[in-house]
């Protein structure tokens, strides 16, 4: 699976952070980022995609 944020879109909502802690984070402006070696495979993640009121974030792959 592949997972990207859209830093140009990004308000720093911070539900992605909040749906899926152990995959995102919020970096030091507020805004939406990866956990350093997060799991790809954690089933939180298309939900917290969806939890993205501005749609950042990208979901691709099974």
């Amino acid at each position: 699976m592949s997972i990207s944020i859209d830093h140009d879109r990004c308000m720093g909502a911070g539900q992605c952070a909040l749906t899926a802690p152990g995959v995102f984070t919020q970096d030091e402006d507020g805004y939406g980022a990866l956990v350093p070696g997060h799991d790809e495979d954690d089933p939180m993640v298309r939900e917290a995609a969806r939890a993205c009121p501005v749609r950042a974030i990208t979901v691709a792959g099974p």
